[in-house]
């Protein structure tokens, strides 16, 4: 590629991030990365209505999580700043002046009450659901149904209004996507978006046609959902003179449902009870509260790996990738069309594979905010260690280390007799009462030291090794999980194995 590459995730600051928009990050981060590019965070806050306190904080705290810091946005700024749109608002009229000054724009002074009415007034069976376009344009309170010299008036007068790009009548506009190639639209079918709002601020279509030019972006990745208001952006930047600095664009696929119906929403998580956002989320202005993936015990770096496959793979069959392995092989070309189905238990397995896979060392932050959360103080970060060494196999989230390696750091307070009362007899009591004096004198507390010396008094007794090493697992744990039965006495030490063995409560 000729020119540098450069990226942008342009979110509103208007609650949690939905998986979609992560993916979406994720795909333009790779993207540049790849090429050597620029990845930017550009803040879309025009809609004061909709703004949400903390909301861009979390954005931003969301990237961090996962590892895609962008190089230039509101926090470390950069040689395109401001990074909100809401601190470019000067900017942009002169954008939409210039199109209402060629014709391809007018000015719109119509009420809310009188767009109501239109929708009312103008609703037939072939027209069901009026829009403000081609068809209706003449017949509303516009620059171009009144006199130029009423036009000054009303404006001169402070007389509210928008402005509205003027579609053409059965024109056909075309681009090429990067990912579902041709795609072509007939101008008739789109209303006459708003442009620049009545408190001067500029809608979604002309900021994003503005701010890319001005930023240098050269390929412009988002949701398929924005399709529709290709034409619209389309001729934005043909109208302003801008179409050889156009970037290059890719609609990618919806995350669908896990039934494939429809588009994944925080409600099918909230039903289905899985989280759907990055991270925890509360919306200040409802308390509403909706868990992220982060807090549910997920490590990023599976979180990423989940979601790259969400709709992209690089044809090798190989599922597990770290980040760097992702950059160095990301292309478009292997992004889907279609939707990819959300399966929570697949992303379950994304997470125990890299948890399996991580470094005893690079769990251990994690682990230790997860048992100290569960009342368990770590003050030996190389015991944590070695236990995160023998458990994390049997973690799927990070939660599960407060169960499996919960008993490596206190005595169990409950324990699961059922499972060996039915061949609990008075030969099994006698030999875990011998078997203490045994252990107590062994000199050597290693796993395989254990485990010979508790074998042989197994034999000795004339008692099958397999039926006592249930009961010496339910002394040491409380319950039928946990690594190796020896390899958890030498890790508790001799004297909490013999104190667990002397406080079993009695099975009979």
């Amino acid at each position: 590629m000729s020119n540098k590459v450069r990226v942008r995730f342009a979110p509103s600051p208007t609650g949690g991030l939905h998986l979609g928009g992560v993916r979406t990050v994720l795909y333009n981060y790779l993207f540049a990365r790849h090429h050597g590019g620029d990845f930017i965070l550009r803040i879309e806050d025009t809609d004061s209505s909709r703004f949400v306190p903390g909301a861009e904080e979390y954005i931003m705290e969301t990237l961090r999580w996962c590892g895609m810091e962008p190089d230039e946005s509101p926090a470390v700024g950069g040689p395109c700043g401001p990074y909100r749109q809401s601190e470019r608002k000067e900017g942009y009229r002169e954008y939409a002046d210039k199109l209402v000054a060629q014709g391809n724009a007018y000015y719109a002074f119509d009420t809310p009450e009188e767009l109501e009415e239109m929708r009312s007034v103008f609703k037939t069976a072939e027209n069901p659901s009026p829009q403000y376009d081609h068809r209706l344009r003449m017949k509303m309170r516009n620059s171009l149904t009144m006199g130029d010299d009423e036009v000054r008036r009303l404006l001169s007068e402070g007389m509210p209004y928008v402005i509205r790009i003027k579609m053409p009548d059965n024109e056909t506009v075309s681009f090429t996507d990067m990912i579902r190639g041709e795609v072509s639209f007939n101008t008739s079918t789109v209303d006459d978006k708003v442009l620049l709002k009545n408190d001067g601020m500029p809608t979604y279509h002309l900021a994003v046609v503005v701010d890319d030019y001005l930023m240098n972006i050269t390929h412009a990745f988002r949701g398929e959902e924005w399709l529709p208001s290709a034409p619209v952006h389309l001729l934005l930047w043909k109208y302003l003179g801008l179409q050889e600095s156009m970037p290059q664009w890719a609609h990618l696929p919806l995350i669908l449902k896990p039934d494939g119906n429809g588009k994944l929403s925080k409600r099918d998580g909230d039903r289905l009870g899985f989280p759907v956002f990055a991270m925890n989320w509360t919306d200040p202005r409802t308390t509403e509260f909706t868990q992220g993936f982060r807090e549910r015990g997920f490590l990023p770096e599976a979180f990423v790996n989940m979601l790259a496959m969400l709709g992209w793979n690089d044809g090798s069959g190989q599922e597990i990738f770290s980040m760097q392995e992702l950059i160095e092989r990301f292309s478009m070309d292997r992004v889907h069309k279609g939707g990819a189905k959300f399966d929570f238990e697949k992303a379950k397995w994304f997470n125990h594979e890299w948890i399996k896979q991580a470094s005893a060392e690079r769990l251990l932050p994690d682990v230790k905010r997860v048992m100290e959360s569960g009342g368990i103080t770590v003050t030996d970060d190389r015991y944590l260690e070695t236990v995160i060494n023998m458990v994390k196999e049997r973690c799927t989230l990070l939660g599960d280390f407060a169960e499996q390696a919960g008993f490596f750091f206190r005595t169990p307070v409950s324990h699961d007799i059922d499972s060996i009362r039915a061949k609990w007899n008075s030969d099994k009591e006698n030999f875990f009462a011998e078997v203490q004096g045994v252990l107590k004198d062994l000199e050597d507390w290693s796993a395989p030291a254990i485990e010979t010396a508790f074998k042989d008094l197994a034999v000795a007794r004339g008692i099958k090794v397999g039926e006592l090493q249930l009961p010496f697992r339910i002394m040491l744990v409380g319950g039928k999980f946990g690594p190796a039965v020896f390899d958890i006495a030498a890790t508790v030490g001799k004297a909490e194995t013999l104190t667990r063995i002397a406080s079993m409560p009695s099975v009979v």
